[in-house]
């Protein structure tokens, strides 16, 4: 019964998916059909089966036409069911082409009367034996060949049975010639063995050579007639088939109308006195189409007529950068003399000029030499340059010569935007499709939960990190199957192949947060604060109102309180619970942010922040950002990091760090900064049974062992010793009192392993090392 429910339920699907195919030509869903496939018996089941993969190849061949992978499913559907009529027709239109080279076979060496006696029963033993396999094989191949024939005629495929007749026909021609042939062949080499000799036969070898090449020709004029009708995709048509970059495509389709306009205007004799400014700048991220996009522009530019040729010639710094006086120059005409006629293609083109160039460095000579090139009688207008890279940088690259920007004016700028999820996950299915592969619905939403964990700042590859993604999936497919026998394990990707394997973690952030000593308030406030999102985000989950989540963070206190320790744990836990990426930690200070000189301290802080998305900023002595002086730089610092908090949102999660007081005056000194600092943490001193923790449990950690004795010192020592530092102070106490113990055991004990002995630091060791870390040095 229940076997019976589940027929009913494909027969359903099957009359569903007829419906659709011949509605829309497709099936859009041709993951579900494969996997239907997966779930039947090939022994049971195979009625069924032939008509499914008849289906899904039907559907696929209207998306991509005739591929290897149609011609497979196809090939099962008759394996499954003979008699299946579409997978026969579909078939019949292209098995015919397997048979191109069937005659490229039949080579013969040539006969000269000059030849020897033993040359010629050579030759002739090779016309013998080359028509002998041809015939065995070509016989074989005509009955398939009317096989199909018979097939089409019961089906009425008058079309391509007509294709079949002449095939037929002229094979039958070939094998009657080759019979001919190899008599021929035959006594000639009894002719050469025997008294009698003559030329009479050469004559008839020659005649049954002549009539084979001529049919030769005709077979192969069927097959090159098939071919020349396949069509050239012009490359606007090549862009407007790309997934997503709808503003780009508007902008180029109406720049190749006006070029095509222009094209027409001169054809009429109109002049246009100044020439179409073709240099173009892109911008966008990686993986975006900056390059493809380039080399389209030079196919346009070509078809249109505007340049003489559709090369791109692709520069980046290390072809254009000498390495001294004239080297620069020398180098830049070089490529621009490669590039006359096409295109001149520079990625990253903001890396010629750096920050910290020096005098050795001829980044602004190239910069110059290129736009002296590019406004020249000698090469103006005789080639174009696309300039590629992030929006930001270019903007700030172009401003590096007056020169350079007026050749690129801002009509001339085109942005292409990120991918959006639903354009990746097309772009994913184009390249399954283009190595014989289908996603399941269950896989695409896969790649989607990875796309998210991806996608944390301008660093994403967009297609780039797609086509990495698919590639690994087919990698995991491939490598992690044992099980041959299923044919859909050769095509289809799933879930599992886009599934990230679990790292596991050395131990669980709480778990690492509990096993700090002291802090007993600041473990309880982020335990509250991490149980308030995980909260939020369940009732978000169920639709229910969410508080704002406030997760920028103070920290204030002396130095070596745990400040950082916690910040790394507040890190894992958030990203454990979902709310960041990556969950990494990035340390800053004023050094890492702030520049010495106008317009560097936001690029240097942003390039900071870029690298903290998906984690935490950590800036320690935060307050050294307000600064001593009116010309100083910290507080572009502070505004530049407000206003990328508010752009990044829940992507970036900042910790200021420092002394109370201090901290207190920074978050004063803009109101942006105090409204979006809403978490205190305060970390107090360790007291003296903390401390002594601390130091018992570093040593531990390298297999130390404190005396009782060096306990009760350490304990009374503490109390009256200045350990400003608090845990570092703990930790550089250990090391000292390691380094005495070496010295006190290797002049007592003349070098002895004594191992029992080796592992205990003493009250001595640790008076020695106090007294070295009270003095300070």
């Amino acid at each position: 019964m229940v076997k019976q429910h589940k027929q009913l339920n494909h027969q359903d699907k099957i009359t569903n998916w007829e419906l659709e195919l011949k509605e829309t030509g497709c099936i859009s869903n041709e993951g579900e059909l494969l996997k239907t496939i997966s779930h039947l018996n090939d022994d049971k089941d195979q009625a069924e089966l032939s008509v499914l993969y008849t289906l899904a190849a039907l559907s696929r061949s209207r998306k991509s036409h005739q591929d290897s992978l149609v011609l497979a499913w196809m090939e099962k559907a008759a394996q499954f069911h003979p008699s299946n009529e579409r997978a026969t027709s579909y078939l019949a239109q292209f098995e015919w082409k397997k048979n191109r080279d069937l005659l490229s076979r039949l080579v013969f060496p040539t006969i000269r009367e000059t030849d020897n006696r033993t040359t010629k029963q050579k030759i002739a033993d090779q016309y013998i034996a080359i028509c002998r396999v041809f015939l065995e094989e070509a016989e074989e191949q005509l009955q398939q060949l009317e096989k199909w024939q018979k097939a089409l005629i019961d089906l009425n495929q008058t079309a391509i049975e007509a294709v079949y007749a002449n095939l037929i026909k002229i094979l039958q021609d070939v094998i009657d010639y080759t019979s001919r042939l190899l008599k021929a062949a035959e006594e000639y080499e009894a002719s050469i063995s025997g008294v009698f000799y003559t030329s009479t036969r050469v004559e008839d070898l020659k005649t049954s050579l002549e009539e084979i090449e001529r049919l030769k020709l005709e077979w192969l004029s069927l097959f090159t007639e098939e071919a020349t009708n396949s069509k050239n995709i012009s490359p606007l048509e090549e862009l407007n088939e790309m997934i997503g970059l709808e503003s780009v495509k508007e902008r180029v389709n109406n720049l190749y109308r006006f070029l095509k306009y222009q094209k027409e205007r001169k054809a009429l004799g109109f002049q246009t006195k100044d020439a179409l400014n073709l240099n173009i700048v892109l911008t966008g991220n990686p993986g975006t189409g900056k390059t493809t996009l380039a080399r389209l522009f030079a196919k346009i530019f070509h078809e249109l007529g505007v340049l003489p040729g559709e090369e791109v010639i692709e520069a980046d710094r290390s072809q254009l950068i000498g390495a001294y006086v004239g080297q620069t120059e020398e180098n830049v005409r070089a490529i621009v003399e490669r590039a006359v006629g096409g295109v001149l293609f520079i990625d990253e083109a903001y890396s010629l000029k750096r920050d910290s160039q020096s005098g050795s460095d001829y980044g602004q000579t190239a910069i110059d030499t290129l736009v002296s090139l590019m406004t020249g009688s000698e090469y103006e207008g005789r080639f174009a340059v696309i300039l590629a890279g992030y929006p930001e940088e270019m903007r700030h690259f172009l401003d590096t010569n007056p020169g350079l920007r007026s050749r690129f004016p801002s009509s001339n700028h085109i942005h292409l935007e990120d991918y959006n999820e639903t354009e990746l996950v097309e772009i994913a299915e184009k390249l399954a499709y283009e190595n014989d592969f289908i996603l399941t619905e269950d896989a695409k939403r896969a790649l989607g939960e990875r796309i998210d964990r991806e996608r944390v700042d301008d660093t994403f590859g967009n297609a780039r990190t797609i086509r990495n993604l698919v590639l690994d999936a087919i990698f995991k497919k491939g490598s992690s199957t044992e099980k041959r026998n299923d044919f859909l394990i050769y095509t289809l990707l799933e879930k599992e192949d886009f599934t990230e394997r679990a790292r596991e973690l050395e131990e669980k952030p709480l778990k690492r947060l509990e096993q700090l000593t002291g802090l007993a308030t600041v473990k309880n406030d982020v335990k509250s604060l991490i149980s308030f999102v995980k909260m939020q985000q369940l009732r978000r989950d169920h639709g229910m109102p969410v508080v704002t989540i406030q997760l920028h963070a103070v920290f204030t206190g002396n130095p070596g309180t745990g400040k950082t320790t916690v910040a790394k744990i507040y890190a894992r836990l958030l990203k454990e619970c979902g709310m960041l990426k990556r969950g990494h930690l990035v340390v800053a200070s004023r050094a890492d942010l702030v520049a010495g000189y106008v317009g560097q301290t936001a690029i240097k802080t942003k390039k900071k922040i870029r690298e903290a998305l998906g984690g935490v900023l950590f800036i320690d002595e935060a307050y050294s950002l307000l600064g001593n002086g009116h010309g100083d730089f910290g507080r572009e610092v502070i505004d530049t990091l407000v206003d990328e908090m508010t752009k990044h949102n829940e992507n970036l999660v900042v910790i200021l760090a420092g002394y109370p007081n201090e901290m207190e005056r920074l978050l004063d000194s803009n109101p942006g900064v105090r409204s979006r600092f809403k978490k205190f943490f305060h970390f107090p001193d360790y007291s003296t049974e903390e401390l002594l923790e601390i130091i018992e449990i570093y040593a531990a950690a390298y297999q130390y062992q404190i005396t009782e004795e060096g306990r009760q010192f350490i304990r009374a020592s503490l109390k009256d010793a200045d350990t400003f530092g608090n845990g570092r102070y703990a930790t550089n106490l250990v090391d000292e009192a390691i380094q005495f113990q070496a010295l006190r055991f290797m002049s007592s004990y003349g070098g002895e392993m004594l191992l029992d002995k080796a592992a205990q630091l003493n009250e001595a060791d640790f008076a020695q090392a106090i007294k070295k870390v009270s003095e300070g040095e």
